[in-house]
């Protein structure tokens, strides 16, 4: 069968995928590197899946293996269809998807003949829309639970160690944390201040790499939980089940063990938003990708240990969209542009009455990224000056917006306080300019 499939982020499941043995090394080297993209907070690696080369995101907030936004010309073929349903972050209902057994999915030589997959066939949720470059698919426990992994966010890369002897090495100067397995996802206690006149929350988070941000925290799990004074309401992202809302501020500090974070901004999502999911017990939240990359990580999940070692990033600022919008990426265009094609010869044209030739011009059709707003934050500078949900965006501080990634275009939106920022849009047609300052409100 072949699919072309769409979806997006956190998942529960009606029912579990059992192989036999997972990944295992088919070779005898002592390890294996795997080069990442990073990208919005994301890891981005390439898996062959029964032969086929497809993107995935590493997500260790997943039990199953995930596939969709699949390309009708990648001819990737299933077997053994069983329909489930699912339902993740977001306020819509339980959707369908497809569960395939015994895939085989190839990493290098760091292989799994009999994997399980569960196919989503939604097309109004694309995570490569977020991402802005394609993304077929997420893979988590069953890439971390035969082996130790190590994620490498300076040099980007995950190295896979095939024994323990190699492990031994590797852990020089980190430090350990315990980490409790449920479900085939990784738990961690840390030490939350929420108010400096009190002691600190001991609270259960789930190591999220499928969450761009430093914290979550669910507000209704535990009194302890406090709100801060300043606080947005904000858009926090989209989940297989819709958009997710909530609050953002920043408290006084949390803690992991030695390595503390001072101010960091943490995310509250809307109760509405997380009721239905992740019932394990004492569990208040998720530390995610924003505080992962400030570390050269090592799961052990056979020995339920994490070890850390902070990297170039530890010490960076906790920053935000200073903006209030959200831009995603909506598809590609052909543009025409115009060059040169011989500039050495060009400057040495003349005509037959002795006029300089200087129109050498050729032209070239290339296809471009189309951005689009998502969501506009009530309040914030983009809503201030105008800017709205479905804009289509032409032009970033006077420069054609296909020429940024949307990597670019966050950093930008992130970039410090007081920036002027220009928009040219298409409103249904009409040109339309704004102008705003970023503004740290928090």
């Amino acid at each position: 069968m072949k699919y072309k499939i769409i979806a997006f982020l956190i998942f529960l499941f009606t029912s579990n995928c059992w192989s036999q043995n997972g990944f295992e090394f088919e070779t005898n080297k002592k390890k294996i590197s795997i080069p990442f993209q990073f990208i919005n907070n994301l890891i981005i690696i390439p898996i062959q899946v029964n032969g086929v080369s497809l993107n995935f995101m590493v997500d260790t907030g997943v039990e199953e293996t995930i596939l969709f936004s699949v390309d009708e010309s990648d001819d990737v073929s299933f077997s053994k269809i069983e329909k489930v349903r699912i339902k993740g972050f977001g306020n819509n209902e339980a959707f369908d998807a497809y569960k395939s057994d015994n895939n085989k999915l190839e990493i290098k030589n760091f292989t799994d003949t009999s994997h399980c997959l569960y196919l989503v066939l939604d097309q109004n949720i694309n995570i490569s829309s977020q991402v802005g470059v394609p993304v077929n698919g997420i893979i988590g426990n069953k890439l971390f639970k035969n082996k130790c992994v190590k994620v490498d966010y300076i040099s980007k890369r995950i190295i896979i160690y095939n024994n323990e002897k190699q492990l031994i090495s590797a852990i020089k100067n980190y430090s350990s944390f315990p980490i409790e397995l449920i479900h085939g996802k990784p738990y961690l206690n840390v030490n939350a201040f929420f108010n400096t006149e009190k002691q600190p929350l001991k609270a259960k988070l789930l190591i999220d790499t499928g969450n761009t941000d430093a914290f979550w925290f669910f507000k209704q799990k535990d009194e302890g939980i406090e709100m801060p004074k300043k606080q947005i309401d904000d858009f926090l992202g989209r989940g297989f089940s819709g958009d997710v809302f909530g609050k953002r501020g920043r408290v006084p500090s949390i803690t992991i063990g030695n390595y503390s974070f001072k101010y960091p901004i943490v995310a509250f999502p809307d109760t509405i938003a997380t009721s239905d999911i992740d019932k394990i017990e004492g569990r208040l939240g998720s530390v995610g990708s924003e505080v992962m990359r400030r570390f050269s990580a090592i799961y052990d999940y056979n020995n339920n240990v994490v070890y850390l070692k902070k990297n170039s990033n530890f010490s960076e600022p906790f920053s935000f969209n200073m903006s209030g919008v959200e831009i995603q990426h909506q598809g590609l265009q052909w543009i025409t542009e115009s060059y040169e094609n011989n500039p050495v010869v060009s400057n040495n044209l003349f005509d037959a009455y002795g006029n300089k030739v200087v129109n050498n011009l050729k032209y070239k059709f290339e296809l471009k990224p189309v951005y689009v707003i998502a969501n506009v934050r009530k309040d914030s500078p983009a809503a201030i000056a105008g800017l709205q949900k479905e804009d289509l965006i032409l032009k970033i501080n006077n420069q054609n917006g296909y020429n940024f990634t949307l990597e670019k275009i966050n950093e930008l939106l992130k970039s410090e306080e007081g920036k002027s920022i220009e928009f040219e849009i298409d409103r249904k047609g009409k040109i339309m300019k704004f102008k705003f300052q970023l503004k740290n409100i928090l």
